[in-house]
């Protein structure tokens, strides 16, 4: 788009299908953070900060306004559970739970949210997935109803 100038920082959350604990730390983890990155520079969106958990992932990019964040999102869920899913990782068919959270950011706050990304490990120990999820919901004033948050299953408690 000739003329046309953006910044936009987005911090994108999702989860594993059930939030099974299913990616592991190791080769894995890095192979699916590897895919994922292809991926979104593959659509041609800059990469920050990529954390896959057990569980869930947290990514920041930085997004042209020619893309919706929901292509983006539906793009890398979808290619990087086929690879998944060819690598045959699982006995099961591996899948993302529908839906995710997407949280725009300032320039000015970019090393605090890369910092807070690349430290995800450490951050759980002390703070549930569910929490996490719905503090960022409340803290970027997102008005949610339980009901339509992750399915949290038997890792709700976690």
């Amino acid at each position: 788009m000739a003329n046309s100038y953006s910044q936009l920082y987005i911090h994108i959350v999702f989860a594993v299908k059930y939030r099974k604990r299913l990616i592991e730390d190791g080769e894995k983890r890095i192979e699916l953070q590897k895919y994922i990155t292809g991926i979104i520079t593959n659509k041609k969106q800059k990469l920050y900060a990529i954390y896959a958990m057990p569980d869930h992932v947290h990514i920041l990019v930085s997004i042209k306004p020619d893309i919706a964040i929901s292509d983006l999102v539906r793009d890398i869920k979808a290619n990087s559970s086929k690879f998944i899913n060819e690598q045959n990782w699982f006995p099961k068919e591996f899948r993302w739970q529908p839906g995710f959270g997407a949280f725009s950011h300032a320039q000015s706050t970019l090393d605090r949210v890369i910092n807070y990304i690349k430290n995800q490990k450490t951050h759980h120990e002390k703070t549930t997935f569910k929490q996490e999820y719905i503090s960022l919901l409340e803290q970027f004033e997102i008005e949610y109803k339980d009901a339509y948050l992750f399915d949290w299953g038997e890792a709700d408690g976690d």
